[in-house]
């Protein structure tokens, strides 16, 4: 599986979303997006539709966490949507991820791509073991949450870079990471604490990286897009 850049569409209206979108029309490489709680709250499901008749790939990501049944009838529902990847957080439990994969699955066998959220990369291990009551190590639980992933029957996780190699060296190099928190060298962080850019992410065995800010507000998108793919893919 290639690696590829995700663009975080964190926008609040279908009308932005578009706006963004149409400045890569002349692109031979269609941007694979991330729809979030934000737009898809604002716009419901049409959203997805719409963006997947342009032929871009879609990660719908709202982290479902609930009990297991409930998550699984969630899943049944998102399934119909033709995404190409979506999530959950690995903290409801094994069990609650099984019930996912299960509800995810179409009748024919197929489904997306299922990840897991490990830690949200704007969690410190001070925030963690502190407000969360975690006593472990942030890397210990990352790689704990990615081993209870893959024996769920999950596809990969969402991590930041920097936990790529733990979490692959864990699980396997097929085991998918995922990864936010990812910026530019000569760029800002944001409200993210765990990040790295593009190069780095590469080296470090990501498969995908998440990429908002940097792409969608720089001054010129497409050209911050390129120059991600760039660094990222080679």
């Amino acid at each position: 599986m290639g690696k590829d850049v995700i663009i975080a569409c964190d926008f609040s209206s279908a009308d932005s979303v578009f706006a963004f979108l149409d400045k890569f029309r002349n692109e031979e490489r269609k941007p694979f997006v991330k729809i979030g709680m934000e737009l898809f709250y604002a716009e419901g499901p049409s959203i997805v539709r719409e963006i997947k008749k342009r032929g871009h790939k879609i990660f719908l990501d709202l982290k479902l966490h609930d009990i297991p049944n409930t998550v699984k009838k969630a899943m049944s529902v998102l399934s119909s949507l033709d995404v190409d990847m979506t999530n959950l957080h690995a903290a409801g439990t094994v069990e609650m991820m099984k019930a996912a994969v299960e509800g995810l699955t179409k009748a024919d066998g197929s489904r997306p791509l299922l990840i897991a959220v490990t830690q949200l990369t704007s969690t410190s291990e001070e925030r963690m073991q502190k407000e969360l009551l975690i006593n472990a190590s942030i890397n210990d639980t990352i790689v704990k949450y990615a081993e209870n992933a893959k024996s769920a029957g999950l596809d990969g996780v969402v991590c930041s870079p920097l936990e790529s190699g733990m979490v692959k060296n864990a699980c396997g190099k097929a085991f998918l990471t995922v990864t936010p928190g990812v910026r530019f060298a000569d760029g800002d962080v944001g409200d993210q604490v765990r990040v790295t850019t593009p190069k780095r992410a590469r080296e470090t065995g990501s498969d995908y990286i998440v990429v908002g800010r940097p792409i969608t507000q720089a001054e010129d998108p497409v050209k911050a897009y390129r120059r991600c793919c760039e660094e990222f893919i080679g």
